[in-house]
């Protein structure tokens, strides 16, 4: 079902930002002081009084900027306020009417769409401040302090009643999210680009392009997905926390936390995996999410395949269940291999496995293989449940969980994932002794 989209436009510095972060009450998009801070598109979930709808934060537009990136910036709106149902057009009520405002005025008015013009930085709320704004032949303009979140609910009226129909999410609409993470300049946005069959985030080969994370919304097999291409992770001593690029790593690790499925982007081109491209899928493989390592660029470079399995394998060992596939972003050679596997993997962190089935695989591991005899007593397993999913989680009733070792786990995991297709996904294995009284 279609959700309204609501995109935010604006030159650089009227707070769209800041409005964007408001309404969706919490830290989504950066907000920084210095022009061209959001170059892409951002998507997120936002409701007013029941109405549920997507808004998109975009660049600050200005023609006179000297800004490699303004060409993008411009070419992003446009697309932004192409997709919306309801544009905001968000202007500085201190500083009034500048030519920029005009000639953006002079798009939306071409574009035939609802505009709600709102006047931000109103700190003393004064609507006389708002009149000279009727010469952009906009209509009412909208009052607004949004740091004082004065206005703020009279502008969600305005865009709400400006929606073309009343859309209600339903259980149908969910979303799987996918979120692109690896260090800088590996094609992640490239990829984005090819998976979709159209630009939708900014692409350069300037390492840092993408500094936030933007939230691409499709269909695929008649399902939800959404794209979620994020700042490359750079090491974490060589970023100050305070910086926009702090900021970058911060929201990346966060797009992890949120994902359902991670692809891992690798450069397929190199000799060899980077330290921080093991570092990258640590971070996934510690937050539980199902993952597919996609290996770009491999059209640069004649590796031989095998070789660099051999490659993944030494250097992931601790995610040895991942799974990988060979692309390159910019033949698209591949890259339809990358939403079957997506599909897979998600299909098996979303695995329940019956009880019958986990204790028949425990009974043939314990046969083969008794736990261990520490400190005179035999480790013992009565049974064991999946009380959980994403990742799938297996409990483990023993006697004295103390009397169990890693090896002992590990050999379990694989015993499970001889029996069960697991591939793409961790698990967690949980071992309850009668001394846990949880």
């Amino acid at each position: 079902m279609h959700r309204p989209i609501v995109a935010v436009v604006g030159r650089p510095n009227v707070g769209k930002s800041t409005f964007f972060n408001k309404i969706c009450g919490k830290r989504i998009s950066i907000v920084d002081d210095t022009p061209g801070v959001t170059r892409d598109r951002l998507y997120a979930d936002a409701n007013w009084c029941g109405h549920d709808f997507l808004l998109v934060d975009t660049g600050g537009l200005d023609p006179k900027s000297e800004d490699v990136f303004q060409a993008d910036i411009k070419k992003q709106a446009e697309i932004a306020m192409q997709e919306s149902d309801v544009i905001v057009f968000l202007v500085d009520g201190k500083s009034g009417i500048t030519s920029t405002d005009e000639e953006v005025a002079s798009i939306l008015k071409r574009r035939k769409k609802p505009v709600v013009l709102v006047v931000n930085k109103l700190d003393n709320f004064e609507v006389e401040n708002t009149y000279e704004f009727y010469s952009l032949g906009l209509g009412d303009p909208m009052p607004l302090s949004v740091m004082q979140s004065k206005g703020l609910g009279d502008v969600l009226d305005k865009i709400v009643a400006s929606f073309p129909e009343r859309v209600q999410k339903t259980e149908d609409d969910k979303e799987v999210k996918i979120a692109i993470v690896g260090r800088p300049n590996v094609g992640k946005s490239s990829l984005v680009n090819a998976l979709l069959g159209k630009e939708r985030v900014v692409v350069s080969n300037v390492e840092g392009t993408t500094r936030d994370s933007v939230l691409v919304p499709f269909k695929y097999n008649k399902k939800d997905f959404a794209l979620v291409d994020t700042a490359g992770l750079r090491r974490q001593r060589g970023v100050e926390r305070e910086s926009i690029e702090g900021y970058s790593v911060l929201r990346t690790m966060s797009a992890i936390e949120e994902a359902d499925v991670v692809l891992i982007v690798v450069d397929g081109s190199s000799e060899k995996l980077t330290e921080q491209d093991v570092r990258i899928a640590g971070f996934v493989h510690e937050a539980g999410k199902p993952s597919v390592i996609v290996v770009n660029k491999w059209d640069i470079k004649g590796h031989d395949k095998n070789s660099f399995e051999k490659l993944l394998a030494r250097d992931l060992a601790f995610m040895d269940y991942f799974q990988s596939i060979y692309v390159s972003a910019l033949t698209g050679a591949g890259v339809g291999q990358i939403m079957e596997n997506v599909e897979k993997v998600y299909a098996n962190a979303s695995k329940r496995i019956t009880t019958g089935l986990l204790n028949e695989i425990l009974h043939d591991a314990i046969l083969n293989y008794e736990p261990p005899f520490r400190n005179g007593r035999r480790g013992k397993i009565q049974y064991v449940t999946q009380p959980s999913t994403n990742p799938p989680t297996f409990v483990f009733f023993v006697n004295d969980a103390r009397l169990f070792n890693f090896a002992y786990t590990r050999y379990l995991e694989n015993r499970f994932r001889e029996r069960i297709d697991l591939v793409g996904t961790p698990i967690k294995i949980i071992l309850r002794g009668k001394e846990d009284k949880s």
